[in-house]
């Protein structure tokens, strides 16, 4: 149940991230409120940075920040590590 919900928690988070570069697009093509770069790197952070990454690359949003096309990927790194030694501590 616990993985169930972990699971769970990290398809809406990335699907978050994946929807929120694509508005973010959206907004910088038609110059309206865009969302802030902090949000999007904290909506990374907090696990959806694999959807940051999908929504970088299919949108073509913010792909020459450096703060995005190498701190995302450093971001997924850490993610995987930590997600690796979880799973050996609880097993």
């Amino acid at each position: 149940m616990f993985i169930r919900n972990i699971v769970m928690y990290l398809i809406a988070v990335n699907l978050l991230a994946f929807i929120c570069f694509g508005v973010d697009k959206l907004k910088a093509k038609t110059r309206q409120w865009r969302i802030s770069e902090n949000t999007l790197l904290l909506i990374a952070v907090c696990g959806g940075s694999l959807g940051a990454i999908c929504g970088m690359h299919i949108f073509h949003h913010k792909t020459r920040h450096r703060k995005f096309t190498v701190g995302i990927p450093v971001i997924l790194f850490i993610q995987a590590i930590a997600a690796i030694i979880a799973y050996t501590v609880l097993q």
